[in-house]
């Protein structure tokens, strides 16, 4: 007789059959996990990356493709730039963390960087928190864990996250560093560019700490990120000490509201899967029998934002003007309910929202000079 599978077990079953027969999982990153955190409302999303569904091939199966991803060229500049920064045991990279970070240490004359090859994502984490301990041990030494390997719970399921460095201190406190390939100039870089790079290390810190509170005592993990970039138009490094603590405050709230992912699995239909390979119709449903939530905000951050811009538009959902014009609207969802809310057609008078879009269709019209000034009467 077969044994009986776990909960955790029949998750991970229920989660292949959402990505299909033979489809690989595509691991959930940092950068995903951040845009998860900032719209914790989209249960499509949640699911999707829960299951490990590549979404940028099931947006060009829909038809919707996404413009995601970064040129051949852009990676192999960055994968250059990144290994000039580590070259001789990280020397550089250590010396930028006693330059910006503690300056109150001795100065990096070099460092133990361990070994951290281990079979699969949980050997990798499990190698991981062993080096780290050994590491806070072993104080009035740096210590430099290069591509370590995290862990997080999101929603229930965990997410295994791969910063660029962690760098322990001689003092036994952690750092994240994360090395970008957009540069510096003047000592600045792109704020919208530096803003993902710090959001991006909240959620490396947030699986740190998660790390250190298993450790007695717990070791602490900075919340001001080293932010490796080339200087000016050179390849030379330079660095920049970001403070993360807003962005992991807001990235822990966010990540606490996600509904649970063997919840969503739950209410899906038998037989629901997003595998590309399907026909477009029967994907269509498929994507369909999960809410979204879109916003204009996702089309930074996800590769289903143009389906999902698109339908929104073709249901009149006033979400595609943006989370704070839906947040004024209250009780009323779409931009034709608006409409005739404003015109005096429907809507309760003493709702805050609908007296506002009638006083604001007054002001239009006499704007205007039109004689529908009676008429919003």
């Amino acid at each position: 007789m077969p044994l009986p599978r776990t909960r955790g077990t029949a998750l991970r079953h229920r989660l292949a059959e959402l990505r299909g027969p033979d489809v690989p999982a595509k691991a959930l990153d940092a950068r995903a996990l951040a845009a998860l955190a900032a719209n914790p409302g989209c249960k499509r999303r949640a699911i999707l990356d829960g299951a490990g569904v590549n979404k940028a091939a099931l947006a060009s199966a829909l038809g919707s493709p996404s413009a995601f991803g970064q040129s051949q060229f852009a990676l192999t500049r960055g994968n250059a730039f990144e290994a000039k920064v580590k070259a001789d045991g990280g020397a550089e990279l250590l010396r930028l963390v006693h330059e910006k970070l503690d300056r109150s240490a001795e100065p990096p004359a070099g460092a133990r960087v361990p070994e951290l090859t281990a079979t699969g994502p949980e050997g990798r984490t499990a190698r991981t928190a062993l080096a780290l301990r050994e590491a806070t041990g072993t104080h009035g030494e740096w210590t430099l864990l290069d591509h370590p390997m995290l862990a997080l719970d999101v929603a229930g399921s965990p997410a295994f996250l791969e910063p660029d460095a962690v760098v322990v201190h001689p003092d036994g406190s952690w750092t994240v560093v994360e090395i970008k390939s957009f540069p510096m100039l003047d000592g600045s870089a792109d704020p919208a560019k530096v803003g993902a790079a710090a959001r991006q290390s909240a959620v490396y810190v947030l699986a740190l700490e998660q790390v250190a509170a298993r450790l007695d005592p717990a070791p602490r993990v900075r919340h001001r990120v080293l932010l490796v970039c080339p200087k000016d138009f050179s390849n030379l490094p330079t660095a920049s000490a970001v403070d993360v603590r807003k962005q992991r405050a807001v990235t822990a709230r966010q990540l606490a509201r996600l509904t649970r992912i063997e919840d969503i699995a739950d209410a899906l239909p038998d037989g629901v899967c997003f595998s590309p390979e399907l026909p477009a119709a029967d994907l269509t449903a498929a994507v369909e029998s999960v809410p979204a939530t879109y916003a204009p905000e996702c089309l930074s951050a996800c590769e289903l934002a143009f389906h999902c811009r698109a339908r929104s538009r073709a249901s009149g959902a006033v979400t595609s003007l943006g989370r704070s014009v839906r947040a004024e609207l209250g009780d009323l969802t779409t931009v034709e309910s608006v409409l005739s809310a404003a015109r005096g057609e429907s809507g309760d008078p003493d709702d805050p929202a609908v007296a506002a879009l009638r006083r604001a269709a007054r002001l239009r019209a006499e704007a205007l000079g039109t004689e529908a000034v009676a008429a919003c009467r």
